[in-house]
């Protein structure tokens, strides 16, 4: 069990395991850098969570819920828990809702964020939470995520590995992928620079041509 003084960003699980140098960047380093998909994501994110509570049908809708687990040592908020009733109609069953601007990514990095929300939940109500969903802005569609033993695993020992890289305070080395293009990051992080390992005087003149 963590401390409150302990507890981490819940966002930090998602960019852990989109990139560990972003989450170092964010998380050690306090550094944000703006663009246009950051821009969007953040209206995405204050206009579903300004929209307040609601109900439709037998359906509750609360937006911007505060989370926390000591269990797992993270705090945050999710963009929208819908409750549902049960099949006996005696009780609530939470459903949390992740929305996210872009498209399904090829990574878990979206899911184990998900899930670490329903951990949350069911830490903070006393309920299994059993699945939930991710609404992606580009595709306008919801992809359903259930939270089987494989996917709770995975999120609690990236939860373990994320507080031990945090600890440790070390930005690790840029690597080239295809995801850096569309990281906010990349004007500052220079991955593809950094990969070709130029001299200095030689870094500084390609690197002023990338920005």
């Amino acid at each position: 069990m963590y401390s409150e003084e302990d507890l981490l960003q819940l966002s930090a699980l998602q960019h852990f395991v989109f990139c560990r140098r972003q989450c170092a960047l964010i998380h050690i380093e306090q550094a944000w850098v703006e663009n246009l998909f950051t821009a969007e994501g953040r209206i995405m994110h204050e206009d579903v969570h300004k929209a307040g509570a609601q109900k439709k049908n037998d359906v509750k809708i609360e937006r911007g819920l505060a989370l926390r687990s000591l269990e797992l040592g993270l705090s945050g908020k999710a963009d929208v828990v819908e409750f549902h009733k049960s099949q006996d109609g005696k009780k609530t069953v939470p459903f949390p809702v992740e929305y996210k601007r872009g498209k399904p990514k090829t990574d878990d990095s979206d899911k184990v964020q998900l899930c670490a929300q329903a951990m949350c939940l069911e830490e903070m109500l006393g309920l299994h939470v059993s699945c939930g969903a991710l609404f992606y802005g580009k595709t306008r569609h919801r992809l359903d995520v259930e939270f089987d033993e494989t996917l709770r695993k995975e999120t609690e020992d990236t939860a373990v590995r994320l507080h031990k890289f945090i600890a440790e305070g070390k930005t690790p080395p840029a690597v080239y992928t295809s995801k850096c293009d569309s990281c906010s990051f990349v004007d500052m992080c220079l991955p593809k620079l950094v990969a070709r390992n130029l001299p200095v005087n030689r870094y500084l003149k390609e690197g002023i041509k990338e920005i």
